[in-house]
């Protein structure tokens, strides 16, 4: 456009009354009749500043909660898994830190520690401080058990497998490297590298239904534990160790933000956040910690929002995540959540320690065929025709909806599975589960899985999963009410 085109463009759409205005009346005034842009016309009043002000702290808090809460969760987890009860109950899995903790029976209702925990293995549990040297695990030959040690980072993401699908069954040994490591290592050590200074090693070994858990206890002691400059010493014994308390946040109503910048001073933000992480300045919370006297009230009041508003984040990002097949949703991707941090959060709340599909995958259910949710005042049928296709096993297990927690029952049964004794299979080998709060009235107890009362879901867990389990070939059994 000519110079003498554009000034009467710019005199159709304005008028000012000098040159010295030349440049806001473009920018207010041409660009303004082409687009709307309220950032141009909204004036920097305090009442204007204020609400500002407060709406970027609940943005930033919002995304500061949903990025930062697997880590917050990881600390906070690695406190409560490395705080051993005593008498320690036999679900039990806490150790202190750099020591193995194995549960010695199966989950149980009373088992509290971890929500949605299954009733088809042991868990192991170990919190390792990297910041020295590595550590070596030892494993035994399970003989073709299924086991699998999972070596999650302070981020809850899951880097490194140990156990039958990956490394098979035999006896090995395996190193745990932090970053920065660059020694050596014996030649019968495999190296597993781990991105932060501390680690959650999440195991399991399978139980089966009224085997002799003394042969798993056997094994389970054959699992050892100790730093690579203890390796081959007989005599050593593990030093006693603890992680320093975590800042006492009462009913502070910001506490989460003083947690996650206590996490932030002792883990190093990836390079990939750092981006993201340096927004969060101005809401006080840096690699140093959080500093809450930066904040002026109507930031504390878009803070407090958030925090919570944060949860309602995480929870919606399963909707995005899940696969949903014949009703049950499962979740992809957990072996690498990439920047899906909803995701990343929601499974390091209420689904800690979940592993990725290869490995295993969790269907779940709130509701039945008709789109109703499960109560106990109804009674359904549960029918797999075939049984659910994988290489190790699976199982059928029932959670109260409000505690995520195993359901008390009268025949102490809160799974059906493969291996569960006397389950009677149809002559094209279907297994049809009956559920239920009250005893079938036939009496027939063989295929009844109890069920709360109130509301409650179903998890399928199909370890070692076929690829008929995702492309579809493979149906799962509808939840069909009976009337």
């Amino acid at each position: 456009m000519r110079s003498s085109s554009l000034w009467t463009s710019i005199g159709r759409t304005c008028r000012w009354s000098g040159l010295g205005v030349l440049a806001t009346s473009f920018s207010l005034c041409s660009i303004a009749a082409d687009w709307p842009d309220a950032l141009v016309s909204t004036p920097g009043t305090p009442e204007n500043i204020a609400k500002g002000q407060e709406t970027d702290a609940y943005t930033l808090g919002v995304s500061a909660y949903v990025w930062g809460y697997p880590l917050v969760r990881m600390e906070r987890v690695a406190r409560e898994y490395t705080d051993v009860p005593n008498p320690k109950p036999a679900t039990s899995y806490r150790a202190p830190l750099n020591q193995i903790g194995w549960a010695r029976e199966l989950a149980t209702p009373a088992a509290l520690d971890m929500p949605t925990a299954n009733n088809d293995t042991a868990y192991l549990s170990a919190v390792v401080d990297l910041s020295k040297e590595p550590y070596v695990l030892t494993v035994p030959d399970t003989n073709d058990r299924y086991y699998v040690v999972d070596l999650f980072n302070m981020w809850q993401e899951l880097e490194q497998y140990i156990g039958r699908r990956v490394t098979g069954t035999k006896a090995g040994k395996f190193a745990i490297v932090p970053p920065g490591w660059n020694g050596k290592l014996p030649a019968d050590v495999k190296r597993l590298d781990v991105t932060t200074s501390k680690v959650w090693l999440w195991g399991r070994i399978r139980v089966s239904a009224d085997e002799d858990i003394a042969k798993v206890h056997a094994l389970q002691d054959g699992f050892d534990l100790r730093p690579l400059s203890a390796l081959g010493n007989a005599n050593w014994k593990t030093p006693a160790a603890t992680l320093p308390a975590l800042p006492d946040i009462g009913k502070d109503p910001l506490g989460f933000y003083t947690h996650l910048g206590a996490a932030l001073k002792a883990n190093t933000i990836k390079p990939a956040d750092k981006a993201l992480a340096a927004q969060f300045e101005r809401i006080g919370l840096t690699a140093q910690g959080f500093d809450p006297s930066k904040l002026n009230d109507a930031q504390r009041k878009g803070l407090k929002r958030a925090i919570q508003d944060g949860p309602l984040v995480a929870v919606s990002g399963i909707v995005t995540s899940s696969v949903r097949r014949e009703g049950w949703d499962y979740v992809r991707g957990l072996d690498d959540f990439g920047f899906n941090y909803p995701l990343r959060a929601l499974v390091a709340g209420p689904y800690l320690g979940g592993q990725g599909e290869k490995e295993a995958v969790y269907p779940i259910r709130y509701t039945d065929s008709a789109g109703k949710p499960l109560t106990g005042a109804g009674t359904y049928t549960v029918k797999f025709s075939p049984e659910p296709p994988n290489d190790a096993f699976w199982s059928l297990t029932m959670y109260d909806a409000k505690t995520k927690m195993l359901v008390s029952n009268p025949i102490k049964r809160y799974k059906i599975g493969n291996d569960t004794p006397g389950l009677v299979r149809g002559a094209d080998g279907s297994v049809a589960i009956s559920i239920s709060a009250k005893q079938p009235a036939s009496g027939d107890k063989t295929n009844w899985l109890p069920a709360p009362k109130g509301a409650f879901y179903l998890l399928m867990r199909i370890y070692q999963p076929k690829p008929a389990v995702f492309d579809g070939s493979y149906k799962f059994p509808q939840v069909e009410a009976v009337k």
